[in-house]
């Protein structure tokens, strides 16, 4: 079996990016101690989810790739021999950021990195004031651990993102995420829209024949502008194997780690029973590429 220790790392983040750093640092650590060899964060780890306003001035959190961060953690990685799953508010040129993750190789170095690609703009994910939509397609990234299928939260939604990384050849699909409900929402409402998150990337699974590895943050953040009271994220963060089961979940509120073990070379197992790709009928796909079929 080709089995992979994969950690996870789901925490609260303040406005202190020190210490924001400092726990994943900490966690990272532990999911090496307990036999990870790759390890994923949650989206925009270092801060707060600064996107809850329009605010020019919150572009000074951009940096540029390769930068502190990736130095940072890239020393960790190669001081641990693991691989890590960045997420980083990424400053391109002036004027040009982009949510991007970055995958550092068990080395230090930068194995490879994508741009999110699908924005959303919403109350309190104000993402399109902030971030450029992504321009590097759906590629997945060699590692020494396999090849990785890294997507970003909003991309969860969409399962040509997840269908055309499995095309070609992600090994298991990667979500670092940031997601809650906006108070202005009952919570009988969150609740439905939290199992339909977890649903629809469990349905990627189960579509493709991959594991799914997604870590959500957790935590209540304030509004700043005090429109709304702000966001709780909805923490959650799982990881299925390939036919969509529940390998391991996080609570709403937990923070700390996990470490799961999946098998990548079950993928040829199920999709032997399961042969969706075989069966696709891409001669009558076309309208796909359109926005509505009128």
């Amino acid at each position: 079996m080709n089995n992979l220790k994969i950690g996870m790392v789901q925490q609260r983040c303040s406005e202190d990016i020190e210490a924001n750093i400092g726990k994943l640092f900490k966690g990272i650590r532990e999911c090496a101690e307990k036999g990870a060899q790759l390890v994923v964060l949650q989206e925009l780890h270092n801060s707060t989810y600064f996107c809850k306003t329009e605010d020019a001035a919150l572009c000074d959190l951009a940096e540029p790739i390769p930068g502190p961060s990736t130095e940072r953690f890239g020393a960790l990685a190669r001081e641990l021999g693991v691989v890590i799953v960045l997420s980083l508010f990424e400053r391109r040129a002036p004027g040009v950021y982009h949510n991007t993750a970055v995958v550092l190789e068990k080395d230090g170095g930068i194995a490879g990195k994508y741009r999110k690609m699908h924005i959303p703009d919403d109350p309190c994910y104000y993402e399109k004031f902030y971030f450029t939509p992504g321009d590097l397609g759906f590629e997945p990234i060699q590692t020494s651990v396999g090849r990785l299928g890294v997507l970003v939260c909003w991309d969860q939604w969409y399962p040509e993102a997840a269908r055309i990384m499995a095309l070609r050849g992600a090994e298991i699909l990667i979500y670092p995420t940031a997601i809650g409900g906006v108070y202005t929402d009952p919570e009988w409402e969150q609740k439905v829209q939290s199992d339909a998150w977890q649903l629809v990337q469990r349905g990627h699974s189960v579509a493709n024949g991959l594991p799914v590895v997604t870590v959500n943050r957790t935590g209540q953040e304030d509004d700043p502008s005090g429109n709304t009271p702000g966001i709780r994220f909805w923490g959650r963060s799982f990881a299925t194997g390939p036919q969509g089961e529940l390998l391991t979940e996080f609570g709403r509120d937990e923070e700390g780690v996990r470490v799961v073990e999946v098998d990548l070379d079950r993928t040829e197992y199920v999709r032997r029973g399961w042969p969706f790709l075989r069966d696709r009928r891409i001669d009558f796909y076309g309208d796909i590429l359109k926005r509505l079929v009128d």
